[in-house]
């Protein structure tokens, strides 16, 4: 039996469709090597992942988050909470789930190889958080703040 390829012309296309219809019907974006451990990592290096960590100097919760990074992350809130309520960012970022969520929205509009060395993984993701979404590539030895967060990182990694 022989299948011409114009025969699997249709088949294919249509299974393509499908495929597509499909990965596109969650309403999520993939974001490469954004793993749970890259989250515990990411929540290590804020706070040592301290759940407890309530807000100081404007930044809330284990991920230490600021408003600015929630409204850049597309202002997650805790179910059938209002985005316009006062605190409501704050009450996300205070909890370890709403929070990862935070994380979630703010490294799909920003997440980038930031190292320049052809990966997008945990440690670019690292230098977002660190640096801000536009200014990633600054090396974060170069402040005090950013070599903790290189030491937190290699901690996490071990």
């Amino acid at each position: 039996m022989n299948i011409s390829r114009r025969e699997l012309v249709i088949p294919v296309c249509m299974f393509a469709v499908f495929v597509l219809w499909i990965s596109g019907s969650t309403g999520t974006t993939f974001i490469p090597n954004l793993t749970e451990r890259c989250y515990r990592c990411l929540c290590y290096v804020s706070t040592k992942c301290d759940r407890s960590y309530g807000c100081a100097g404007g930044y809330c919760g284990p991920f230490n988050i600021s408003r600015v990074y929630w409204v850049d992350a597309g202002k997650v809130v805790m179910k059938e909470d209002d985005p316009e309520r006062n605190h409501a960012w704050a009450d996300c970022a205070r909890n370890y789930f709403c929070a990862k969520k935070i994380i979630e929205g703010y490294l799909q509009r920003f997440g980038k190889d930031c190292n320049g060395d052809g990966v997008t993984n945990c440690f670019d993701y690292m230098m977002v958080n660190g640096n801000g979404g536009y200014g990633c590539t600054a090396p974060l030895n170069r402040s005090e703040n950013g070599r903790r967060w290189l030491q937190r990182y290699s901690e996490c990694q071990l």
